[in-house]
């Protein structure tokens, strides 16, 4: 019965040796490395929830402000006034996207022409 060799890994210099990954020294090596590997990344996610677990305890671990929340009722506010989206959003300092989040979340649907920002006209119209 014959096996299909597959791929291995031949380092040319580590530390003054060769490393073959197709002899059973080299895939030792490459076991322990490894091993190292896996061990450094544990470590460091150890190290990480260490330092969040910390910051959250002293109130310092609380993400993102939620600066276009703030801002919503603001949003409706000034569109109620007749601005469109993109001017509240300029004006606010908000992504347009905010401002329809705001805008639907108290009821208010935008028809889609006017949630484009600009009216679409069909192309048989442009030709003729």
């Amino acid at each position: 019965m014959r096996r299909r060799g597959g791929a291995g890994l031949r380092v040319l210099n580590l530390g003054g040796e060769t490393v073959d990954t197709k002899s059973a020294t080299g895939k030792l090596i490459l076991t322990i490395f490894a091993g190292f590997a896996q061990f450094e990344r544990e470590m460091m996610l150890e190290r990480q929830r260490e330092g969040i677990a910390k910051a959250k305890a002293e109130n310092r671990y609380m993400g993102r402000r939620p600066s276009a929340r703030l801002k919503a009722d603001e949003a409706v506010k000034l569109f109620k006034a007749g601005r469109t989206v993109t001017q509240i959003a300029g004006a606010l300092g908000i992504g347009r996207g905010s401002v329809y989040r705001a805008l639907e979340t108290c009821g208010i649907k935008q028809p889609a022409s006017a949630a484009s920002g600009s009216v679409k006209v069909p192309i048989s119209d442009q030709l003729g």
